[in-house]
């Protein structure tokens, strides 16, 4: 790393090994990641049909959500939680990642693909719902 001319901020200096070297990657990937917000919905869905509904949801979230005319949804990842007693009752797990505080506030509050997700959930039978967002402090792994 070295100090980025005329501010606060730092860079990596790009090479041709640069491209393709894992450790800058990561290091890329984690100060990207490390400034999103990730909000975590957990929900309590016993029918096993209702479930795929509400997974198959999430599908048309993903493929319509919009902001100033472009999608805005960092990442998203939804499935079935694993059979494990740690799920304490629940079933469907949905991970979204935001670049700002900003733009969760404009999903839970504005986005129209999520307001028609939060409708069709209200069709099916959901007896809890979770959620929690946070900023990443720390983030590491394998492929963080």
């Amino acid at each position: 790393l070295v100090p980025a001319p005329g501010s606060c901020s730092w860079f990596l200096p790009r090479s041709p090994h640069s491209l393709h070297d894992p450790r800058i990657v990561s290091l890329q990937l984690s100060v990207k990641m490390a400034g999103r917000v990730h909000r975590i919905t957990l929900f309590k869905v016993p029918k096993a049909e209702d479930q795929q509904k509400l997974i198959e949801q999430y599908k048309a979230v993903d493929a319509t959500n919009q902001k100033d005319g472009k999608p805005y949804i960092l990442s998203l990842a939804a499935g079935r939680a694993e059979d494990d007693p740690r799920s304490q009752g629940f079933t469907v797990v949905c991970k979204t990642e935001f670049a700002s505080l900003a733009d969760l506030k404009y999903y839970d509050d504005e986005c129209q693909a999520h307001q028609n997700l939060k409708a069709f959930a209200k069709t099916l039978t959901v007896e809890g719902i979770q959620t929690v967002y946070f900023t990443p402090q720390v983030v590491g792994g394998a492929a963080p």
